[in-house]
């Protein structure tokens, strides 16, 4: 029930988030102030605002399953799925054009058969164990990872498909994944680029910044990089048949941790970067002269702030907690989540 009411919230806009927190407040004072408004009708005013949620939930969903999409875009995370569904709808185009997308990072984490259920199950045990993420995206994993694959699988034949991705591994790795579920597909299939269309069609010259990955283009650059690239060519199938066995090949390697390096997906050792943590930590106490503890979240901002590669937050994290646990670094205070412990070299 509580996801169910998350993915309602979910659908709601700006507008309409704020328009339901203002009910709940105004109500709340209503009940303060006013003697004809009882805390239990308080109480079944807010059930029913959470009634008409789950019902407009199902009306969505049984609406969008009848909608005959023009095209589907597939997407990896969170961040750029929000922010082309708005440019979606700011071009009127959002009941023509359906995005499916996998919340989650393929730069970390084992993607061993991922495309089958024991793959999900294997790289979902392995996020629970290492990975301390505060929100909810390990709620459900295996049965929404499924549903995405379900919703890939069942796209129509002859429709055109859409996938992004970008110069990093996470995007990468997922688009031969995707590539490999549509092998069997007739349907056109482009791929645009971010980066590519980020360096080579926007006006970039007086900015010195690197896009790391797709969640970090504005809305007006998203919307204009769409509007340009949207009629390229779709790839050919000798292309997509070698998407397709360098995902077979990718999905049989153990390693946790993929780099985008000369164009091409490589796996390291998870203590890639653990050297590099190492040296901040060391970097922060030669700056404030002593060996005092630092707040874990000052370390993991700047590592990941400065890596050219996109392997988020939580990775770093996890990297901290093992260079713990074998001594290298001393802890204070709890680990619930990074904002919580801090650490010193010891």
């Amino acid at each position: 029930m509580f996801n169910e009411m998350k993915d309602a919230i979910d659908q709601l806009d700006e507008k309409e988030l704020k328009s339901l927190l203002f009910q709940f407040f105004f109500r709340m004072q209503a009940v303060e102030n006013r003697k004809d408004y009882s805390e239990q009708q308080f109480f079944l005013d807010i059930k029913n605002t959470y009634n008409d949620l789950l019902e407009e939930r199902e009306n969505h969903a049984m609406g969008e399953q009848h909608t005959q999409f023009d095209t589907t875009h597939i997407l990896f995370g969170d961040a750029p799925t929000g922010s082309l569904k708005l440019v979606l709808k700011e071009l009127g185009i959002n009941q023509k054009e359906k995005i499916v997308s996998f919340s989650d990072l393929f730069s970390i984490g084992p993607i061993w058969k991922l495309h089958e259920s024991k793959g999900i199950f294997n790289r979902h045990e392995w996020l629970r164990a290492h990975i301390n993420n505060e929100d909810d995206m390990l709620t459900n994993y295996q049965a929404k990872f499924k549903q995405t694959i379900l919703e890939i699988e069942q796209i129509p034949s002859q429709q055109p498909i859409i996938i992004w991705a970008g110069e990093n591994a996470h995007e990468q790795t997922g688009l031969r994944l995707v590539l490999y579920l549509l092998k069997e597909k007739t349907s056109d299939i482009l791929i645009i680029n971010p980066n590519e269309a980020y360096q080579t069609k926007l006006d970039t010259t007086e900015i010195d910044f690197t896009l790391r990955h797709m969640g970090e283009l504005s809305f007006e650059q998203l919307k204009q990089i769409y509007e340009n690239e949207k009629n390229a060519h779709a790839l050919t199938q000798t292309e997509r048949k070698t998407f397709v066995q360098q995902w077979e090949q990718l999905c049989q390697d153990k390693e946790v941790l993929r780099i985008w390096e000369n164009n091409k997906i490589i796996s390291v050792p998870e203590t890639f970067y653990d050297e590099y943590i190492i040296n901040t930590l060391k970097k922060f106490h030669k700056k404030d002269k002593q060996n005092e503890f630092i707040k874990s979240a000052r370390i993991i901002g700047e590592v990941v702030g400065h890596l050219d590669q996109y392997v988020g937050d939580h990775f770093i994290e996890y990297r901290i907690k093992r260079l713990v646990a074998d001594g290298i670094f001393d802890i204070e205070d709890v680990t619930k989540a990074m904002r919580y412990y801090s650490i010193k070299v010891r």
